[in-house]
């Protein structure tokens, strides 16, 4: 029969250690870019915008939905990079809890 407090402590050091990496998440980054890097934003791993770069060149007054379309795509790419990112660091902590009982750890 499997030790209750045994689970519970990995358990408990499973959530300590996703709280830490949720913390780091905060400090990493990935950049993406439409259009040819005309557009740059680079998005943290909590996917939060830090940061929005437009190329002066690709501003049109004429043509504002271009460069509308160009920001919603580099904002959407760098969203799915920092969830990807985010989802990959957390399942290297899922991924080292063994508990008894469970194949292949909790996760």
């Amino acid at each position: 029969m499997m030790n209750m407090q045994k689970i519970m402590k990995q358990v408990q050091k499973m959530q300590a250690r996703m709280a830490q990496v949720q913390e780091e998440l905060a400090n990493k980054t990935v950049e993406a870019s439409a259009g040819g890097g005309v557009v740059r934003v680079v998005v943290t791993g909590q996917q939060e915008v830090k940061e929005v770069h437009i190329d002066p060149a690709v501003v049109d007054v004429n043509d504002i939905e271009m460069l509308e379309d160009l920001v919603m795509l580099a904002v959407n790419e760098g969203l799915r990079l920092s969830q990807e990112m985010a989802a990959e660091e957390m399942a290297k902590v899922a991924g080292n809890i063994n508990i008894p009982g469970l194949p292949g750890g909790l996760f």
